[in-house]
């Protein structure tokens, strides 16, 4: 049997942790740049809080209503969502655990039964409460469709599930597929729910009766099918490696305000390149080619119509070292600046990833390795144990003035030193 944890209102969570004042209460989370609410807590949906709606559209009934307002605080997030998988990987094996999102592990369970299942669910979401202070739900089921459907179903009822359901009577399953709209499948888009409701095919009970040659054609082809087998209790979406590495690495954030001058591009493609250098790092490979993108506003000074920019260049050879990488990436900032434009966002992105123990060499540059492992070995640990940019390039800047707008951000309690909770 698999399951899925996942954590109520993460984000939310995270924030009322060290805040138990805020339990009850209504809490959100804004996106970058304090735009859009990204996270409610149950309170909040009372509220009427749309999910995505512009917080300045939002502020005043925030304020009527006593909802406590956050900005996005990726440091806290991170921290406790690494403890939370930690958690779980302690209790079923690492191999049995796949991080799916920052808030959600599919896990795998083995054999047993219906009650067995139940109770074992029930003991992993005690731990993970116990030990970490973020409150979960479970799905159990053969297949991770099924999880995903009886994962919701938990939520949408805490009190009476305890947050934990498990899907193996064949009446409980067609139950529960009855009750889920197609639109809430996991693995259903908005368009493709818009053609199901068309065809008549309102819930996930209808869409499982489909026979798999209709599903070839009009659901996709191999993913439509596999959807379909899943739902009627045949696994076919398997466990994946948790060490898969990725193909490429990037990083990207929109600016605090609009940017305009040449050294503020700079600064932040530097900042990127070294964010991206450290992930790179971290999976222990060392990227071929890089790209680096702007994204302008529109010439209209009140107008929001983006556009967006890209140059990439080859690293030869290979390398995952900071200042390499940033050699590269600042000449192609500088390359893309147009004098008058009004920036909004920047990013890089980092590819053709070998590992860093076997880059390709040629026959004028003698013995490649990877130049200056050592020192970015030290300048990780550095920042790793200290924090984020304790030792870093002065190309990417000391003030940054154009750093992404977090007014309303709580302190990163678990991962910096003179932001830690204080116990009177």
């Amino acid at each position: 049997m698999l399951a899925i944890l996942d954590c109520n209102s993460f984000y939310c969570s995270c924030e009322r942790l060290f805040r138990p004042s805020l339990e009850n209460s209504p809490v959100v989370v804004l996106s970058n740049n304090d735009g859009c609410v990204i996270a409610r807590s149950d309170e909040a949906k009372t509220l009427g809080i749309p999910m995505g709606a512009p917080f300045f559209q939002q502020r005043d009934a925030m304020k009527a209503g006593s909802v406590a307002v956050f900005s996005s605080n990726y440091n806290l997030y991170g921290d406790l969502s690494m403890r939370v998988m930690d958690t779980l990987r302690m209790q079923v094996g690492a191999e049995n655990v796949e991080v799916y999102s920052v808030d959600e592990a599919f896990l795998q369970l083995g054999e047993g039964n219906g009650e067995s299942f139940r109770q074992q669910a029930f003991q992993l979401k005690e731990m993970v409460e116990q030990w970490t202070g973020i409150r979960v739900s479970i799905g159990v089921a053969q297949t991770k469709v099924l999880c995903k459907v009886a994962n919701r179903l938990a939520k949408k009822d805490k009190q009476g599930s305890g947050c934990v359901m498990v899907l193996e009577d064949p009446d409980e399953i067609r139950g529960a597929l009855e009750s889920t709209e197609v639109g809430d499948i996991w693995g259903v888009g908005y368009q493709y729910a818009e053609k199901l409701r068309q065809w008549g095919i309102s819930n996930a009970w209808k869409l499982s009766l489909m026979p798999l040659e209709w599903a070839r054609k009009n659901l996709g082809g191999v993913v439509g099918q596999r959807l379909i087998r899943e739902l009627n209790g045949e696994p076919c979406i398997q466990m994946k490696d948790p060490l898969e590495n990725k193909k490429m690495i990037g990083t990207s954030r929109m600016f605090g305000r609009p940017v305009e001058d040449l050294a503020a591009i700079r600064e932040a493609v530097a900042t990127y390149t070294a964010r991206a250098a450290e992930k790179l790092r971290r999976q222990q490979h060392a990227a071929a080619w890089v790209e680096v993108y702007v994204v302008a506003a529109s010439g209209e000074k009140f107008s929001y119509n983006p556009r967006k920019f890209s140059s990439s260049a080859v690293l030869a050879p290979a390398s995952s070292s900071t200042n390499d990488l940033i050699a590269c990436t600042l000449p192609l900032a500088e390359a893309l600046f147009k004098k008058g434009e009004r920036y909004l966002k920047a990013g890089v992105l980092l590819g053709g990833l070998v590992p860093d123990e076997a880059i390709q060499g040629n026959l004028f540059s003698g013995d490649i390795g990877n130049k200056g492992k050592m020192l970015m070995q030290a300048l990780d640990n550095i920042n790793f144990s200290q924090r984020n940019d304790m030792v870093k390039f002065a190309a990417s800047g000391i003030d940054r003035p154009w750093k992404m707008r977090q007014e309303m951000r709580s302190p990163r309690y678990t991962t910096r030193w003179d932001e830690l909770f204080e116990v009177g």
